[in-house]
């Protein structure tokens, strides 16, 4: 299930630009294939022109992406966090980001860290100072917030996708039923008046062989069995009729129900 052929992205960029605006979290979504879905909010240069800009920072970040999940800490030691998107048992993309401080850092500790990935010191100590330090309670609860939201949004878009397939479906075998209807009362009419004729041909069949005396007995007998299997006939198919219009008239009721 490609999540592009109903959700809206623009609507979905909105709420991610609200949530990273209020909580100073960076977030992302991405697809089931892990191709970008949105543009990035509020991430930081500490994580994207450093930290995976290096080839070193970039395999290890790669690890977290692939092997972490729910709200983690980095191998920066910053925390991220994943959420899959489910729709309809399905998993189509995650909303992914993070990129935030738990605490106040102990700079030693990140100008290790720049040291073993060859990164200028000083740099990575300023971009670290610009990274938002908000309490692990408050990211978690952040991240647990925007998965849910986003997950209420795309399942909430997918549903009134497949609904707007359904009535189009709706509409168009209403349409064919209407059509067949049509064509059966057409049908059925053509039957009666070929009853209704069936009937005359019996009664002068009846006259003629009257006239015609003993010889014509015989035949009078077969004409009057015309003649009753002929109003038989014109009776069922008037109840054909009359069945296939109270099934218009319901079908029309339900073509105009407004949902």
């Amino acid at each position: 299930m490609d999540i592009r052929s109903f959700m809206n992205l623009d609507m979905l960029q909105h709420i991610q630009d609200s949530f990273s605006k209020a909580t100073g979290v960076a977030a992302i979504a991405v697809d089931s294939q892990g191709q970008y879905l949105t543009r990035g909010s509020n991430f930081t240069d500490f994580c994207m022109k450093y930290t995976r800009n290096n080839p070193e920072g970039a395999r290890r970040c790669q690890k977290c992406d692939t092997e972490c999940k729910g709200t983690y800490f980095c191998h920066a030691g910053l925390m991220d966090f994943s959420s899959d998107i489910i729709v309809d048992g399905e998993r189509v993309g995650a909303i992914i980001g993070g990129q935030v401080l738990p605490c106040e850092p102990e700079e030693e500790k990140f100008r290790s860290i720049a040291r073993e990935l060859g990164i200028p010191e000083d740099e990575y100590i300023y971009a670290l100072r610009k990274v938002p330090v908000r309490s692990e309670e408050q990211i978690r609860a952040a991240a647990s917030m925007l998965g849910e939201v986003v997950n209420q949004l795309v399942n909430l878009e997918y549903f009134k996708s497949l609904n707007s397939k359904k009535m189009a479906i709706f509409d168009e075998e209403m349409a064919n039923a209407f059509e067949t209807i049509k064509e059966i009362q057409n049908m059925t009419r053509s039957l009666q008046k070929c009853a209704t004729m069936e009937n005359i041909l019996s009664i002068n069949a009846s006259v003629e062989a009257a006239r015609a005396g003993a010889v014509g007995v015989g035949f009078a007998v077969l004409a009057k069995e015309i003649g009753q299997l002929s109003a038989e006939a014109s009776g069922v198919y008037q109840n054909i009729y009359d069945s296939v219009e109270s099934i218009r008239v319901s079908i029309t009721k339900m073509s105009k129900v407004e949902l």
